[in-house]
């Protein structure tokens, strides 16, 4: 097998197991969508993780909007995870799952610059 025939084996089995694309021949479905769910609950937790209001505010909601969002919106390549959560908080707002957040009037940041 010749570096680009491995290379793009490797791309299609990324685009399966990130991008809910079709496993190489040769790979079994049922493990490929174990790894599937594994990634994405890994992705889901940092997410929590880095906004946790949205799982409070969400509450049972939180899993299956994630999960939709990450199936539509795989992580592109130099996406920072706190950038990936901001995203999917906007896509919540987007689709009214979310409620806009009230402008806050004063930071901490804003503060200290004043100085």
């Amino acid at each position: 097998m010749s570096r680009e025939d491995l290379a793009a084996r490797q791309a299609e089995l990324m685009r399966a197991l990130l991008a809910g694309g079709t496993p190489p021949a040769g790979f079994d479905q049922d493990r490929i969508g174990v790894e599937v769910r594994a990634l994405r609950s890994k992705r889901r937790r940092v997410v929590a993780y880095l906004r946790p209001e949205l799982p409070q505010e969400l509450g049972d909601r939180f899993v299956p909007l994630f999960d939709e969002y990450a199936a539509g919106h795989p992580r592109a390549e130099g996406v920072r995870m706190r950038e990936d959560a901001e995203n999917f908080a906007g896509w919540l707002i987007a689709r009214g799952a979310l409620k806009r957040p009230r402008r806050r009037w004063w930071s901490p940041r804003r503060a200290i610059g004043s100085r």
